[in-house]
């Protein structure tokens, strides 16, 4: 019973607890448009006849795919405070990065990366023959890829989004080190006022745990639905 009362008790944690779980969704949900959006834009530039730009869109999933989340997060925050120094000094301003920003940013750069790979294989998915059909009757090749490859695109990726979508909301945590209340960072403060680390990191192991439950239910539901048309 006093364990309990430390969560929902009149003093307990556990409005803390859950307003770090709303920034932590918040913060995933957040980076999705972004992150899925970018990484479909370098799929799309890596099919470019244009050498440069293929180079350019590898040497930034390769980077971003082989080097720590953690890490990742610490040079866009670090890197773009930094540029904000710089501008703000020649016009005499001082602007501060909010850190849910920066974790958007950076977690969006980190999915867009691998994300892209995924798009790429639901591009080639898509059967050649549509393609070669559509560039028979006439279209160009961005009418086809708008008007036949696009269509498809969300209902062939959507497994492999679904996964980047499971390791993203755990990604979450890593915005912690930056002073946000999120999930993680709401069960370090209150272990470390209660001494009693165990029970609320547990408790917040089930609350990710639920989410992540909730996620795979949703993403089931959007396959079944996007499949339909294809059930024998």
């Amino acid at each position: 019973m006093q364990s309990l009362d430390l969560i929902i008790g009149p003093d307990g944690w556990g409005n803390l607890l859950l307003k770090g779980a709303v920034v932590t969704v918040l913060l995933a949900v957040t980076t999705v448009p972004f992150g899925f959006g970018a990484g479909l834009l370098l799929a799309v530039l890596k099919g470019s006849s244009s050498r440069v730009v293929r180079a350019g869109c590898d040497a930034f999933t390769t980077f971003f795919r082989g080097i720590p989340d953690l890490l990742s997060l610490f040079l866009v925050y670090f890197g773009l405070q930094a540029l904000f120094d710089y501008a703000g000094k020649a016009v005499g301003l001082h602007v501060e990065l909010d850190a849910f920003v920066a974790g958007v940013i950076a977690l969006s750069v980190v999915v867009a990366a691998y994300s892209s790979e995924v798009w790429i294989a639901a591009i080639n998915g898509v059967a050649k023959g549509q393609i070669e059909a559509a560039l028979s009757l006439g279209l160009t090749k961005a009418q086809t890829f708008r008007k036949v490859v696009l269509p498809q695109l969300f209902r062939i990726a959507l497994p492999g989004l679904g996964n980047i979508w499971t390791i993203l909301l755990k990604d979450t945590s890593l915005i912690s080190t930056l002073a946000v209340m999120d999930l993680l960072r709401a069960a370090s403060e209150a272990s470390r006022f209660t001494r009693s680390p165990m029970l609320f990191y547990c408790v917040a192991a089930g609350m990710y745990l639920v989410i992540s439950i909730a996620s795979g239910a949703l993403q089931a539901w959007f396959e079944a639905r996007s499949n339909r048309a294809y059930a024998a």
